[in-house]
């Protein structure tokens, strides 16, 4: 059952699902070399498939559906996220901790407690149905097995998936739910021993209703809900609002797309932006479909044929230095794409001659200067900082179907198109620009302009065109409303926009514009209010604007609400059980170590009542401190 060496933390996960300690088994690696491997046993393969797979990846889904559900949070096992819920205290608080006076922190409307009800009554339409009519409940039960535990073998999941997958066993559970309408209908016959058969069949029924669909409803509505949330809309208008005309822009996958081709297709959204997903792009036929005119999109532009982008065809181009290449010196893009276009056979494989080569790593675009600025590209102001040429190294052996459609793209586009990222880390391997892309809004713009406010992994910032845009242009899916319910992927499609206006704000003050950085916090607080998205460590950079703009009664409030949550959480540590306690040591561990961060923002901008306030707190705390690690 455990297969997948993706990831170190498969491997990990694997041990600590399966408790593996092995048998220790030598093998000649890929490389030649003699290594020693963990060889799993079967008994601890058993474990693994039994805690995990069956466990954690179906019977916990069963159990959300039939017992209740602790929150929407991906759980990989631990106690805090995840888990399946009873809505009985004894039951629960043992598992899971405390259930009662949750800190705002972890209350999520996902929580839907069923005090297992629908479980109860699905048990009781099992044995029923088993003794009424033996045939009938093994076809049921058939189809209860083979859209579950069947899939759930076939499946063979590995740890860390990247999302719950409890969509999967859908047939399943509604094989289950059949026995739960069987199951009304046995305790009807047997109140109907009592009482009148219609007086039985009413009452029963009315009960069951209220019991199970009526609390099943209740507790899962709000989380349900979707009325008055735009989210998904609003956000996707917003990266499409953020790109020049005509622009190209480049997603990474499905959750980045989906929602901006909606946007285009049905609201008709700037649909004279190409959005391509840079995933998909791996596919002849989506390449094909990038070389045809959507909307109001012209085709991209390409070197290479549209036969050489076929299915099978440069599927992978490997590396093979080209020694003439390398002493000409010639590394331009355009030369490059040329190289893999060309049916010259020296420029193919030598072992097989269909396929194609690459024959450097370091690569250049050639910039035509008053090209850029002509096509909206750098704007004028920036005339003076444009680049001759971009140099970057391409970091990997191979380039597969997307690798080529890109950087066939950057030679053939020639600055004609205005070209835009997601995120400009998705294609570091082939296209490691990062320090010319500079953050508008909600993209990243490619210019051969050294970015200003430049950070490592997150490119530079357009102080004014952000400003312009997140302000002005953007609108952020009513998630401030209190009837409007923030979901898993609300909450985290809200930690970018919240991050880049973090950085404007920033940046404004950095260039002492504090009645603009102030505004944008402000704005933070109004579209992500602390009663909807709990205020945390990453709203204490926003404190830090508000003093720096002398704005210290509003930053002291910031401060004041933020340590408050914080308080919170570490009350909630503190009342738990020594076995809690120990899982949520390091969460502890850590919220101390912010508020001492905390109070040193205090201290800077002397700030004496709240360094007061923190020290009273963090005293208070260490009393707990060394029960609280035993």
């Amino acid at each position: 059952r455990m297969w997948s060496n993706q990831k170190d933390s498969h491997i990990k996960a694997y041990e600590r699902w399966g408790k593996i300690k092995g048998t220790s088994l030598r093998y000649t690696g890929r490389d030649g070399n003699p290594e020693v491997i963990k060889k799993p046993k079967f008994s601890e393969n058993l474990r693994f498939f039994f805690r995990y797979q069956v466990g954690h990846m179906y019977l916990r889904y069963f159990l959300w559906n039939f017992v209740g559900r602790q929150n929407d949070v991906e759980g990989h096992g631990g106690i805090e996220n995840g888990n399946w819920l009873s809505g009985y205290g004894f039951i629960d608080n043992s598992r899971l901790g405390t259930q009662t006076d949750l800190p705002p922190s972890k209350q999520n409307a996902a929580r839907n407690t069923f005090f297992a009800l629908p479980l109860v009554l699905g048990l009781i339409g099992l044995f029923f149905h088993a003794n009424r009519n033996y045939k009938d409940s093994v076809i049921v039960a058939l189809l209860f097995i083979m859209t579950g535990f069947a899939i759930l073998i076939y499946l063979n999941q590995y740890p860390f998936q990247p999302r719950e997958r409890d969509y999967a066993y859908t047939g399943s559970f509604y094989a289950f739910a059949i026995w739960i309408g069987i199951g009304a209908i046995s305790l009807i016959e047997l109140a109907s021993k009592y009482v009148d058969r219609r007086i039985s069949a009413i009452g029963v029924t009315l009960i069951c209703l209220f019991l199970v669909p009526g609390i099943m409803a209740q507790q899962g509505w709000d989380d349900h809900n979707r009325s008055g949330k735009y989210a998904a809309r609003d956000f996707a208008a917003n990266y499409l609002n953020s790109c020049a005309p005509n622009a190209i822009l480049i997603t990474n996958g499905d959750n980045d797309t989906f929602p901006l081709w909606y946007a285009q297709e049905v609201e008709g959204i700037r649909t004279d932006v190409r959005v391509v997903n840079f995933m998909l792009s791996s596919g002849d036929w989506y390449v094909h479909q990038l070389g045809r005119k959507i909307y109001d999109s012209d085709p991209l532009p390409f070197t290479l044929k549209p036969e050489q982008y076929n299915k099978g065809v440069n599927n992978v181009v490997p590396y093979l230095e080209d020694q003439m290449f390398k002493t000409r010196k010639i590394e331009d893009l355009d030369l490059f794409i040329d190289y893999i276009a060309s049916d010259n056979l020296r420029t193919k494989h030598p072992y097989d001659k269909s396929i194609n080569t690459f024959p450097t790593k370091h690569v250049k675009l050639i910039v035509d200067s008053a090209k850029v600025v002509a096509n909206g590209i750098v704007p004028e102001r920036l005339a003076d900082k444009i680049e001759p040429e971009i140099r970057w190294n391409i970091t990997t052996n191979y380039l597969y179907k997307n690798d080529l459609m890109l950087l066939d793209f950057l030679a053939t586009n020639d600055w004609s198109r205005p070209l835009y990222f997601a995120n400009p880390g998705s294609v570091d391997h082939i296209f490691n620009i990062n320090e010319y892309c500079h953050l508008e809004g909600f993209v990243y713009k490619f210019m051969p302009v050294k970015a200003e406010n430049y950070i490592r992994g997150l490119g530079g910032l357009s102080i004014d065109e952000s400003y312009d845009i997140m302000m002005n242009k953007c609108a952020w899916g009513n998630l401030a409303d209190p009837a409007v319910t923030i979901d898993r992927e609300s909450y985290r499609n809200s930690v970018i926009p919240k991050q880049n206006l973090m950085r404007l704000a920033q940046g404004l003050a950095g260039e002492k514009k504090f009645d603009s950085a102030v505004a944008v916090v402000e704005k933070v607080k109004e579209i992500f209010p602390n009663e909807k998205i709990s205020f945390d460590r990453y709203m204490i950079p926003f404190v830090e604007v508000y003093y720096q703009a002398g704005e210290v009664v509003k930053g002291n409030e910031l401060m004041d609400q933020i340590i408050s949550n914080l308080e919170e959480d570490l009350d909630y540590y503190n009342s738990q059980q020594s076995s809690i306690k120990t899982y949520f040591a390091e969460d502890k561990q850590t919220t101390i170590s912010i508020l001492y961060a905390m109070k040193q923002i205090s201290d800077e901008y002397f700030q004496e009542e709240m360094s007061a306030k923190i020290d009273s707190i963090l005293e208070y705390q260490f009393q707990f401190l060394d029960m609280f690690e035993n």
